[in-house]
């Protein structure tokens, strides 16, 4: 670490450090400005750069000598970022032996690429980029811009931006730095930050740049575990940042809703944004109370005082539900009681070759089973389906994609494809390892909300599909290890707001009408996102607003609760 303290280099009788580089260094990133420490003498440049922050941007100050005295100067106004430097040492770095596969790494080149971009940015609550910043530095050798492109879909599933000193700043120590390393949650393929990280540093090793840095939060375990594995070691170098709302929780210290899970914390974040009132009644179970203007709300999540108890009960009954859905004109499947006598179940699936069993009342999944043939598979899921409810209804199977929509106020605020998860071969682990591995990642995206449970449904499937857990997948080959897309159970949103069909909107905010719900999640099978072919499955009372980011959920659900403190928006024509 003193090998890596920042002071002159010995010279022997050249230009001192300070002499040699442009003087109160900084570069646009887009997302705001990074300032070169090491190139201001002067403590009050630094603050004075700090400053000049645009609106919905932050500056970061890196590098900065003796931070203490920085901070001195204007010590209400900029904080030390509780982060840690890592240095990569490229005269070392040899590169990985495994290479992506089922995606590849290339450079930014294109505004469809910069807005795929902004969307992994949105979220991770990273600030975004104007796609035109974008565009102007595609052929940028001084911002370098890497996404990792899925081979099959042409989605952008990850990306990474890189900084070469030496063309920004004239440094002499050749250096590079890495940012805004960021990965779509959902993907199925494993290693792709890795990939990213790795990529960029042959980009700088091949330059002849002599390291590259980057900057972690403190408590960011399972990236620092990635920079640790490829090499990276810590080094003595502090970093900066202005008081603004987007760092603001790294400088006021833990508050109560800390401890919230993601679809309770969503909402108040955004509560707090517009100054209203958050008092947090019970963490476990997610209740907390909003205040604004002499009124007060109580809300679980995203149910809310103005959710009556009829209409959590409608929702609640998934039979009295379908009855609802067919007077409202909703399309639904066909439907019969688990006590029918055999010959009644054997003639309903008959007709409909395959059935769906599942609880009349039950939430996350729990207890449904889908895709059944036999009349003893009927037998065998109504049991597991009554360890949830006693009452048991099987319908028919319609095949398609499982698609939530949610919607606010007789309004379509968000909607999204739910997949089942799939686990993808690498020719080496087994089926039990890569389900792990999925879950993992699926609970580290989802803070803990999102796993693959590895019980008798999912080795039943797996089976179906003709393999057993300690079976060896063949490189690239795909294997779907749940029916059901629920999220608490593995399932993976895919964003179809802007493409959702009119019909399927309008279905959508009938059902909520004819339910009588302010804030409900609407479950669809459909044929296509925008196709018109839809059947409805269930209604979810307290849908997780924090799964649709970057859709403005949260903010349409504030707008509701609090209209003084809204912010006019577009109703899309859809939903009129």
């Amino acid at each position: 670490m003193r090998d890596q303290g920042l002071k002159d280099p010995f010279t022997k009788g050249e230009k001192t450090f300070s002499e040699r580089v442009s003087s109160d260094a900084l570069i646009d990133c887009g997302w705001g400005k990074l300032i070169f420490g090491q190139t201001f003498t002067d403590p009050k440049s630094v603050i004075d750069a700090l400053r000049d922050e645009s609106s919905a941007q932050r500056n970061i100050g890196f590098y900065i000598r003796d931070p203490h005295v920085v901070l001195s100067v204007a010590p209400q106004e900029v904080f030390l970022d509780p982060s840690h430097t890592y240095r990569l040492d490229l005269a070392t770095y040899r590169a990985g032996k495994s290479r992506p596969r089922g995606y590849f790494i290339r450079r930014l080149c294109s505004e469809a690429d910069a807005i795929a971009v902004n969307r992994i940015y949105e979220t991770h609550q990273m600030v975004p980029v104007d796609p035109d910043f974008f565009w102007h530095q595609r052929d940028s050798r001084t911002l370098n811009y890497l996404v990792a492109e899925d081979e099959e879909t042409g989605e952008i599933i990850g990306t990474v931006t890189g900084v070469d000193h030496e063309r920004a700043f004239g440094d002499p120590e050749h250096g590079s730095s890495l940012w805004c390393l960021a990965v779509e949650a959902r993907t199925q393929h494993p290693g792709v930050g890795e990939a990213l990280v790795r990529r960029l540093s042959e980009v700088f090793q091949a330059r002849g740049c002599a390291f590259m840095d980057l900057s972690v939060l403190h408590d960011n375990t399972g990236a620092i575990a990635l920079y640790e594995k490829i090499g990276f070691k810590r080094v003595p170098f502090f970093t900066l940042k202005r008081k603004n709302p987007i760092n603001e929780k790294l400088f006021i210290g833990t508050a109560p809703e800390d401890s919230l899970n993601i679809y309770a914390r969503i909402i108040v974040d955004e509560a707090r944004r517009r100054g209203i009132g958050v008092e947090i009644l019970d963490v476990e179970g997610g209740y907390f109370r909003l205040s604004f203007g002499g009124r007060a709300v109580v809300c679980r999540e995203s149910l809310c005082d103005l959710t009556s108890a009829i209409a959590m009960s409608r929702c609640d009954d998934k039979a009295a539900t379908r009855r609802l859905m067919k007077l409202a004109h909703v399309p639904v499947p066909g439907q019969i009681s688990a006590n029918a006598s055999d010959e009644e179940l054997s003639a309903f699936l008959e007709e409909h070759n395959q059935v769906v069993v599942k609880p009349v009342r039950g939430e996350q999944g729990r207890g449904v089973v889908v895709g059944i043939d036999t009349l003893d598979g009927i037998h065998e899921a109504i049991k597991m389906a009554r360890s949830v409810s006693p009452e048991v209804i099987i319908e028919e199977f319609c095949p398609g994609d499982d698609l939530r929509v949610v919607v606010i106020n007789d309004e379509v605020v968000a909607a999204a494809l739910r997949k089942p998860p799939e686990i993808r071969g690498d020719g080496k682990r087994t089926v039990r390892d890569l389900i792990a591995r999925l879950a993992r990642r699926r609970e580290a995206a989802t803070q803990g909300e999102s796993t693959i449970p590895l019980d008798e449904v999912t080795v039943r499937i797996v089976r179906d599909g003709g393999f057993e857990l300690d079976d060896v997948l063949d490189e690239g080959q795909t294997l779907r290890v749940r029916k059901t897309a629920n999220l608490h159970t593995g399932g993976a949103l895919h964003d179809v707001t802007d493409v959702l069909h009119p019909d399927i909107a309008r279905s959508a905010v009938r059902a909520a009408r004819a339910i009588g719900i302010p804030v409900v999640g609407v479950d669809f099978m459909v044929v296509a996102p925008d196709g018109p072919d839809h059947v409805f499955i269930e209604a979810n009372e307290r849908p997780g607003l924090a799964n649709h980011e970057p859709q403005p959920t949260a903010e349409r659900f504030i707008d509701l609760l609090f209209p003084l403190s809204a912010v006019k928006h577009k109703q899309p024509e859809a939903d009129a």
